[in-house]
Order: structure tokens, then C-alpha cells, then sequence
């Protein structure tokens, strides 16, 4: 007999895609703005949707390999080693993908920005994952206190 309680492969590799889904949007949505500011301060209010379904891509990519091959290291607990060398890594795979692309017209400049930004917007991401984790804490913490001092009465 099954346990209806514990979770199954299935449901455990359904949770790595959402959260893969989740951050190649948000990535995508951070990257996207990025490039549509430098169109705009360059005087062109027109995206290439060439760019841009690279830039999905590459945030897909990079979201299979941050779960898969770098630890999650977005999500992680603390800030450390692993988190660094993996900002590291998926910022220069940005960086380089951006030049080759030409996202911003193989300027060194503006990919040198780019990273400094990207890099920051990891560090962003990491607290919202980490500040999550403590809010949803509390709530299940709440949660088995409530649950226990129901049982506790019967």
C-alpha cells in the first residue's frame, strides 16, 4: 500500500521545474529590463525579439544548471563559497552569451555593467529566497503550535 503522506519522485522532480520556471522568468525579467534600458538611453525604443529569445534561453539553461550542477546556490542558507562560485560561473555565462549575441553591441563597457549588475541581482535574489524561508518558517512554526494545542484539548 502507498503512503499518501510521503512525496514521490514525480512530485520531487515537478518541485525542481517549477523552480526552474520560476527563475528563468525572473532572470529573464531582470536581464530584459537591463537590455531595455541600454536601448532606451542608446535612443531606440525597440527590443530585438531575437535578443530576447536568446536571453529566455540562456536563462533556462542556466536555471537547469544552478539546480542540477551548482548546488541551487541561489537558494541557499548561507552566504558562502558555494554561493560566490556560483554567481560566478552564471554571470560570466551571461556576460559571454550577452557578447557574443551582441545584447549590447559587443561593448566591453556595458558588458562589464551587465555583470556588475547581474551580480547584484543574484545577491537581491538570495535574500528574497532567504527571507522567504524565514517568513514560511514562522508560519509552520504557528502552524504545529496551533495543531498541537488542538490536540492537545481533545
Amino acid at each position: 500500500m502507498k503512503d499518501k503522506n510521503r512525496v514521490t519522485l514525480w512530485e520531487l522532480y515537478l518541485t525542481k521545474e517549477i523552480g526552474i520556471e520560476f527563475k528563468a522568468c525572473l532572470y529573464f525579467f531582470a536581464i530584459l529590463f537591463f537590455y531595455c534600458v541600454y536601448r532606451m538611453i542608446g535612443g531606440s525604443f525597440v527590443a530585438d525579439i531575437l535578443h530576447m529569445t536568446e536571453m529566455i534561453f540562456t536563462c533556462y539553461i542556466i536555471g537547469y544548471l544552478q539546480v542540477y550542477m551548482l548546488w541551487n546556490f541561489d537558494e541557499a542558507d548561507e552566504f558562502g563559497a558555494k554561493v560566490c562560485i556560483g554567481t560566478a560561473i552564471c554571470t560570466a555565462i551571461y556576460c559571454i552569451t550577452s557578447y557574443l549575441f551582441s545584447w549590447f553591441d559587443k561593448s566591453l563597457l556595458v558588458t562589464a555593467l551587465f555583470a556588475a549588475y547581474i551580480i547584484i541581482v543574484y545577491l537581491c535574489v538570495f535574500l528574497i529566497y532567504k527571507s522567504k524561508r524565514t517568513i514560511d518558517d514562522k508560519r509552520l512554526n504557528e502552524d504545529l503550535r496551533l495543531f498541537q494545542s488542538e490536540h492537545k484539548n481533545k
